[in-house]
């Protein structure tokens, strides 16, 4: 599977100039024209890296990337600007952003430093980005573990596990049906639909215990772990 790259460019032309030449370096993108069609894009499909410029329409970059943040803080970002002002730079930096381009740039420097940061965020995977706590709950998406409040273990299955970690990725937010069903089951239809269906269910039973915590059915939208503090 290619590496996903979210390119969020107001500049049409040079936007689509950039996405064939990350395209022809093997890499699949999606490219939005403002901050909130890219946000959009963001929460509903699975994205590895993402480029977006400072200043847009709608939306401007600083403030989508603060939201990314928000539902991913490990989200590899990468900050496009016309602009080289030192607050700017500090701005997006302290919201987290991996690197800083300034226009113009050499468009293969910027391919090096794509594959540079996700390298750098592969190799720092470790425990504590599998470990979440649930309410009473803490669950070990790396070993497919759900530990209570006094420290009886549930082993969750692969879709089971993999389905808690996307909604604790998502925690007090919505994960969207369709980005849930086509990355655990491959395939957005009728019967795997279904069968996500019942492994909410199950995920329910395990976690009914804590009555802070909450799965919501959003009506052809998608769920929400919620997590009442």
């Amino acid at each position: 599977m290619s590496i996903k790259l979210l390119l969020v460019e107001d500049e049409k032309n040079f936007g689509l100039l950039l996405k064939d030449y990350l395209v022809m370096h093997g890499f699949s993108v999606t490219h939005c024209e403002d901050g909130e069609l890219g946000l959009q894009a963001f929460k509903s499909e699975i994205v590895d890296l993402c480029i977006i410029d400072v200043m847009m329409p709608k939306k401007d970059g600083f403030t989508l990337s603060a939201e990314i943040k928000a539902i991913n803080k490990n989200m590899p970002l990468i900050f496009l600007t016309a602009r080289s002002m030192r607050e700017d730079m500090i701005k997006g930096y302290t919201i987290g952003a991996d690197d800083y381009v300034v226009k113009p740039f050499d468009s293969e420097v910027l391919l090096f430093k794509i594959k540079a940061i996700l390298n750098r965020h592969s190799n720092s995977a470790n425990e504590h980005q599998f470990l979440h706590h649930i309410g009473q709950f803490e669950f070990n998406a790396k070993l497919r573990t759900l530990k209570n409040a006094t420290g009886v273990d549930v082993r969750l299955s692969p879709k089971e596990a993999a389905l808690l970690n996307l909604l604790c990725q998502h925690k007090n937010d919505v994960l969207l049906r369709e980005k849930a069903l086509k990355q655990i089951w491959g395939d957005d239809n009728y019967f795997t639909a279904r069968s996500m269906d019942v492994y909410i269910v199950k995920l329910r039973k395990y976690l009914a215990s804590d009555i802070t915590i909450e799965i919501n059915n959003l009506h052809k939208n998608g769920y929400s772990l919620l997590v009442k503090s």
